[in-house]
């Protein structure tokens, strides 16, 4: 044989190993499906709570005046945030020593039986402050599994997706997110449009809560048909499990690299916050929009952020993750002010439109973030490393935007004020991702 057929075979033996690791088998198909379900249940549970605010304050926390009764709604809707970094320092040590699979059974059991409570509680008018106290144990529950959760899935698909194709992988399963808002803005629209308005507040609010628990049994099932991946499996067997301690080592080898995500990840937390757990209460209280058509308009919204998400990601793979960073925070705080304007001009169609104006950036940043997040920690200390940061950054700035939005209305009686403070964020990140040193992820090995 010839030196040149010789190097012929070699090259087509190379060719043919390259394209079957560029296959996606069975396996990874059953975890990215796994991954987007446990997403998508994740955030119909918090989504539920943000779409029913106003619904909830009238049972809940009962006042002569609508807003404040509203801000104390959003007020329980931050504290499952408090408890999120909590369960995310728990679950992401379990998750780096026992197995990222085992781990995310337990953290949608949980979060689906809390959602399932919710339904089940009597109001404010049954049972007095106990109602609004068990409200509350229920949205810490909430927050506390979905610490571990949140961070979980992403981090198990990571490992199983090509790593050229890690961004889309992601942005498939973080697009799950936005899905949950359209599903149960519907459920809401269909009830509150098929009963009486009595009706729908004695019990048909609690249908799409009840629902949570079936939905999160159905996750189950799902991963119970996936396996670890690899790289955990080879990290697993390296480890001396007595001596090992992925709290202590995620402290001490990633605190830059945490703290540089608890910034990047809260500005991604307060812009999905603020479209999926503020918009629709916000449409009807200050932009004087019917329940319906608030629903309407915010159902559109999230279509096209589920759509444009995977793009993102797609991009993201090509150009990087900080050029999508740099990009997405200069485009938020630019169209920050023209979003919230015509988000509360009263009309439906300026309303859509400046949603849509909204989700443009929020994409174009997420077709960095979500990938970023993950990929900057190795394998060992992954899960605990991106739990406590993500969780964190989405406590500091995701739980407190709609809270914060509704205290600067009524504050300052300007319609639009909440966009100072999502515009001072964006100029905030741009500038640490500008002037300091984040790193290009895009193709790192754990």
């Amino acid at each position: 044989m010839t030196t040149n057929e010789t190097q012929m075979r070699q090259g087509a033996a190379s060719a043919t190993a390259f394209a079957q690791s560029n296959k996606t088998s069975g396996m990874q198909k059953r975890v990215l499906a796994g991954g987007s379900v446990g997403q998508f249940i994740e955030f119909y549970d918090f989504a539920l709570y943000g779409l029913s605010a106003v619904t909830l304050s009238q049972l809940f926390f009962p006042s002569e005046n609508a807003l404040v009764g509203l801000l104390a709604t959003f007020a329980t809707f931050g504290v499952a945030f408090i408890a999120r970094p909590i369960g995310g320092l728990f679950f992401g040590q379990l998750g780096d020593k026992l197995g990222r699979r085992k781990v995310l059974y337990i953290t949608l059991v949980t979060i689906g039986g809390a959602t399932a409570a919710i339904g089940l509680l009597p109001p404010y008018a049954a049972i007095g402050a106990l109602a609004p106290a068990l409200l509350v144990l229920c949205r810490l529950l909430q927050g506390f599994s979905a610490g571990g959760e949140s961070v979980g899935a992403p981090a198990f698909v990571f490992e199983h997706a090509p790593v050229h194709r890690r961004g889309f992988w992601l942005n498939i399963t973080l697009a799950a997110t936005a899905l949950p808002s359209v599903v149960a803005g519907a459920m809401i629209l269909i009830l509150s449009q098929s009963m009486s308005d009595e009706a729908f507040f004695a019990w048909g609010w609690r249908i799409p809560f009840l629902l949570a628990l079936p939905l999160s049994l159905f996750g189950v099932w799902i991963r119970s048909k996936t396996e670890e991946s690899e790289a955990f499996k080879q990290v697993a067997a390296k480890a001396d499990q007595k001596e090992y301690s992925p709290i202590r080592d995620a402290f001490r080898e990633n605190k830059v690299r945490m703290l540089q995500v608890i910034f990047v990840m809260g500005m991604t937390a307060m812009g999905f916050y603020f479209l999926t757990g503020y918009f629709v209460g916000y449409v009807q209280t200050t932009g004087n929009l019917s329940r319906e058509a608030s629903l309407l308009a915010n159902a559109v919204a999230m279509l096209t952020y589920a759509l444009l998400l995977p793009i993102g990601g797609i991009i993201g793979d090509k150009v990087g993750r900080k050029p999508m960073l740099i990009a997405g925070s200069a485009a938020i705080a630019l169209l920050a002010f023209p979003c919230f304007m015509l988000v509360t001009s009263g009309s439906l169609g300026l309303a859509i439109l400046g949603q849509l104006l909204f989700v443009l950036p929020l994409c174009i940043y997420g077709g960095g973030c979500y990938t970023f997040f993950v990929e900057i920690f190795s394998t060992k200390t992954r899960f605990t490393s991106a739990a406590v940061s993500y969780n964190v950054g989405y406590a500091l700035f995701g739980g407190t935007a709609p809270f914060i939005g509704t205290a600067l209305v009524n504050a300052t009686g300007v319609s639009y004020s909440p966009a100072y403070w999502l515009c001072g964020a964006a100029v905030i990140v741009f500038l640490l991702l500008t002037l300091t040193k984040v790193p290009e992820t895009r193709g790192r090995l754990g």
